[in-house]
């Protein structure tokens, strides 16, 4: 089963992403703009992880949660993967907020996805964002970033953290498989 770790934005902040992307939407059809119900953020990403290994994996990621109190965040401004954006495959939002709680947060989930023999990925910086739309070509997003770039969001606390599993297929969906409050 393909696995991550996410926070979920609460439904009036997912409201006002929705409300961020519309005129995209209209201005950008070439882009595949991030369904209401596929809006997370991620700590973790896992892939591939098979059944058994759930037996470790479930209590790393309740000590972890158990290490962190909530955090209080906010979406704000918008960038592009690769940096830059004139040659970019995917639009984000940023989080501000506490952020060194967040990198602790996901340094913990990290972990304990790790000492529970779930996959690794390259390590990458944890660089903390909402993914808003995807491009299947390399595309330049630098107009779309810049009309996006004074969108600041409300404030929200991120009181859990949540195993989330992927279904791929013609539509992609999530299924929240538990979740852990912080402190």
């Amino acid at each position: 089963m393909r696995l991550f770790v996410a926070l979920l934005p609460p439904p009036n902040v997912l409201d006002e992403l929705e409300e961020l992307i519309a005129p995209g939407k209209a201005a950008w059809p070439d882009l595949k703009w991030t369904r209401r119900d596929l809006m997370h953020v991620t700590l973790a990403f896992l892939g591939e992880v098979e059944e058994q290994a759930l037996d470790g994996l479930l209590p790393g990621l309740e000590h972890a949660a158990a290490e962190h109190e909530r955090l209080e965040l906010s979406f704000a401004g918008a960038g592009a993967f690769p940096a830059g954006g004139a040659h970019a495959r995917v639009l984000w939002t940023g989080l501000y907020g506490d952020r060194r709680g967040l990198a602790g947060l996901a340094g913990s989930v990290g972990a304990a996805t790790q000492r529970a023999g779930a996959p690794q990925r390259e390590h990458k910086a944890f660089r903390p964002h909402l993914t808003l739309a995807r491009c299947r070509r390399p595309t330049d997003l630098r107009p779309l970033v810049e009309d996006l770039s004074a969108f600041a969001g409300a404030r929200w606390t991120a009181g859990s953290i949540c195993l989330m599993r992927s279904h791929p297929g013609p539509r992609l969906r999530y299924e929240t498989m538990k979740s852990w409050s912080l402190r």
